[in-house]
């Protein structure tokens, strides 16, 4: 039996694809497949169908996505390049060949993100009267209140930071944006650089005169740079922006996990430079200067015509004009929980399992009373909870917090090495333990990825257990915005199971045998194989066989194969992947009945959803775990099944929606490449998102 700390490598039947013969015809490299999915995203910010600050919203994450994607993905890329790393992705590509075909992918997309900025919603938000403009734009009397605003606003925070004798080359902190001056002496005609970093604290667009005109807070610094360089000609200047590798691993030997990502975090302000970007206004000999000073590679500069950083775009789109954003929803109460509030909620529990969708099904009448409900509750006695991201509004911290001061067993398991949201993982632990929480930060070497919740409490001399698992994070804030499934329960079986994996994960013991649940790395990957074939004996028998996946990327060689050989034996396979599909779908004699689609939107398309249908008999499953080998592999996930035929009804009646839409979705051809479904007009509204928030209504209690 194997050790938690030290997963076993499943056993894999098919031979890598980077061993066989043409493996990119059977597989699409992972990376270029998220380019492919970020440009999907661009595709909503130039689609005129949608209200005009939300496009204005996608073209600000189309930004943030692509920051994360070279502080992460991209810097690997370049790591193992360096480090002259041979070894081929499963697609057949090496890292130099992937960072080739990822700057041509990425350096199209930022033109074109540019373009559809500069061309089409700039023009667009004038119109409706939210004007962007430079300083040249402003009148007399608006060029006045913008400098005064300077003065008083924006110049006492400035630092100037000169390169010459004496002054080296400053450090520049990752996603800074900066602006690049040659300052010149007029008497001696020296020239030197200056840094002048855009201060984060301050919005990035200043509002004035009585058209409420906003300028770019790089383009006030620039008009106000003679101040900052007094005697000196500002000879020239130009807005650049650093991206730094943000990645880091957790040695396997730290004694203590706290210590040692909090160490990384600081370690992480430093990392390499992976990505300078530069204004088109740039003139050579500044761009000289900072290749030299960055000490960065021509392959690392990326030129953009107009602002950089638009993901400050977010500042527009979250400006008060109702007219010019989606129409506002307000999620629902699920029905069964709208009367059962405080300790009444395990009472509902127990009657039968409850399935919720949010945002369609509001966090705050389900997941959050769950959780409140402990602290008042007499009987219960405990609680166990799974924190991967969480928000200040998050309920769990506040709830286990609660219980413990209330003398109730208050245990989290709280993932440090959540990337990006580290930093108050590390807050949020030092205040649970505060509280007298038991808190348990996993493994160096495993992520905990699981979104599980259990309550115990005491009924009639008996001990009871209650049990919450998710497929996305316990935070507020994305509830209200990405789409997840929960499914409350108190099956003995899956009870029993989600405390044994709190115990063993916190404890000193070798895995168990679970009842119910799939557990990852142990039994998810082999399960969801035995499925997979089940599917596929019933298809070559010419009985029913049907599959249906949803999840966020898919890219395991192995389960791709398998799906492959499903396909051959003539399984209906349809797949629903937000973002990266490595898999090629339709091609002959491979993968004629498979179908992927992708579908973007309003909300966040997060839940993961596996369903098997073989000559009669169904199987399906919601939980945590992507099909990528880092989920199936390397993290601890938890997948349950769903047994209730009112949920199971609810959760495949979810995914056909998404299968039906016309109008927000997109296939995945043969050659690898997303094309937009052309909707039929026919009056009939298939926009999945618009369809599910009109059932909620109508299932309104």
């Amino acid at each position: 039996m194997t050790d938690l700390a030290a997963p076993s490598t499943q056993s894999q039947t098919h031979a890598e694809p980077s061993m066989v013969d043409r493996a990119g015809e059977r597989l699409i490299n992972r990376e270029l497949s998220w380019l492919d999915f970020n440009a999907r995203v661009l595709d909503l910010a130039a689609d005129s169908d949608q209200p005009l600050l939300e496009r204005v919203r996608f073209c600000s994450i189309f930004s943030s996505n692509l920051d994360e994607f070279f502080m992460v993905r991209v810097a690997g890329l370049q790591r193992q390049s360096a480090a002259g790393v041979v070894v081929r992705s499963v697609d057949g590509r090496t890292a130099r060949e992937t960072l080739t075909d990822v700057r041509e992918r990425a350096g199209g997309l930022v033109a074109r993100q540019a373009a559809i900025w500069r061309d089409d919603l700039l023009p667009a938000l004038a119109a409706d009267d939210v004007v962007i403009g430079r300083v040249a734009d402003c009148s007399e009397a608006e060029r006045l209140e913008l400098e005064h605003r300077f003065e008083r606003e924006v110049y006492p925070i400035l630092t100037p930071l000169a390169v010459g004798p004496g002054q080296p080359f400053p450090y520049i902190s990752g996603l800074s944006l900066s602006l690049a001056a040659l300052v010149r002496n007029p008497a001696t005609g020296e020239e030197r650089l200056a840094r002048v970093k855009v201060p984060e604290g301050l919005p990035r667009f200043l509002e004035v005169g009585d058209r409420h005109l906003l300028v770019p807070l790089e383009e006030t610094i620039r008009h106000g740079l003679d101040v900052l360089f007094p005697g000196m000609d500002v000879v020239e200047a130009a807005a650049f922006r650093v991206s730094r590798d943000a990645d880091f691993d957790v040695s396997d030997e730290a004694d203590d996990l706290l210590e040692a990502v909090a160490l990384e975090l600081r370690r992480r302000r430093f990392g390499g430079v992976v990505r300078l970007e530069i204004s088109d206004e740039m003139p050579e000999n500044i761009l000289t200067k900072l290749r030299e000073g960055l000490d960065v590679s021509d392959e690392q500069i990326y030129r953009v015509r107009g602002m950089l950083d638009l993901a400050d775009l977010s500042e527009i789109a979250d400006r008060d004009r109702p007219d010019l954003r989606y129409e506002p929803w307000t999620p629902t109460t699920q029905a069964r929980l709208a009367e059962a509030q405080g300790a009444a909620i395990f009472d509902e529990i127990r009657k039968g399992d409850v399935l919720v969708h949010h945002p369609y099904d509001a966090f705050g009448s389900s997941v959050t009373s769950f959780v409140r409900a402990v602290s008042d509750d007499e009987s219960a006695i405990g609680i166990k909870a799974t924190v991967y991201r969480t928000d200040e509004e998050s309920p769990i911290m506040p709830a286990l917090i609660e219980a413990s001061e209330r003398g109730k067993q208050s245990v989290c398991l709280v993932e440090l090495k959540a990337r990006f949201d580290e930093q108050r993982n590390i807050e949020w632990s030092r205040a649970l333990e505060s509280a007298g929480v038991h808190v348990a930060y996993g493994l160096p070497n495993i992520k905990i990825h699981a979104k599980t919740i259990l309550v115990v409490r005491r009924e009639g001399g008996v001990l009871r257990r209650y049990v919450h698992v998710g497929t996305g994070n316990y935070h507020a804030v994305t509830a209200r915005l990405y789409e997840d499934f929960g499914l409350f329960t108190a099956d003995e079986d899956i009870a029993a199971d989600i405390a044994d994996l709190f115990n063993q994960i916190t404890g000193f013991g070798h895995p168990q045998r679970f009842r119910k649940i799939l557990v990852a790395p142990y039994t998810l990957r082999s399960t969801l194989i035995a499925e997979i074939r089940r599917v596929a004996v019933a298809a070559a028998a010419g009985k029913p066989a049907r599959i249906r996946l949803k999840c966020n990327a898919l890219t395991d060689a192995t389960i791709i194969e398998e799906l492959y050989d499903a396909s051959q034996a003539g399984a209906e396979i349809d797949l629903i992947t937000r973002g990266i599909c490595s898999l090629r779908p339709g091609v002959e004699g491979m993968s004629e009945t498979i179908r992927v689609r992708s579908v973007l939107g309003r909300f966040l398309e997060h839940s993961r959803v596996f369903a098997f249908d073989a000559d009669g008999t169904q199987r399906v499953f919601m939980g945590s775990a992507d099909l990528m080998p880092r989920n199936l592999d390397h993290r601890i996930e938890v997948v349950v099944p769903v047994e209730d035929p009112g949920a199971v009804a609810q959760l495949l009646s979810a995914v056909d929606t998404l299968l039906a839409d016309d109008q927000t979705a997109w296939a995945l051809g043969p050659d690898g490449t997303w094309e937009r479904l052309e909707s039929v007009d026919d009056g009939q509204e298939r926009a999945s998102h618009p369809v599910l928030m009109r059932r909620a209504r109508q299932n309104r209690p």
